[in-house]
């Protein structure tokens, strides 16, 4: 949110807070959901990069296409675990991993 559009609203007695303020969520909390937000952005980017389909991907690691949006969505019932194996099945090594997860998702 821009500056001055904080500065009128906390003028006219509004509180302005984060997501994260508002839900109560603890620093190790933000950081996974933020690991979990780059995983699901770096696997469609992969996936695009490649010019696979969903449904190519899906074969690929043997899922199905609705799996592959829910990870590409960032969806809770995905684990972690079977983003970073289908980032590893894509080609991304090691070190972009890390990358990946140390990146600050805006």
């Amino acid at each position: 949110m821009r500056e001055e559009k904080k500065e009128r609203l906390e003028a006219k007695g509004w509180r302005v807070a984060s997501a994260a303020d508002f839900l109560e969520l603890s620093t190790v909390e933000q950081a996974y959901i933020e690991i979990r937000l780059a995983l699901a952005t770096a696997l469609r980017r992969q996936r695009t990069r490649k010019r696979f389909t969903q449904e190519d991907l899906a074969r690929l690691v043997a899922s199905s296409q609705s799996r592959i949006a829910k990870m590409e969505a960032g969806d809770a019932t995905v684990s972690l675990d079977l983003l970073i194996r289908t980032l590893l099945a894509l080609g991304t090594s090691r070190q972009s991993l890390g990358s990946i997860i140390s990146r600050k998702v805006a």
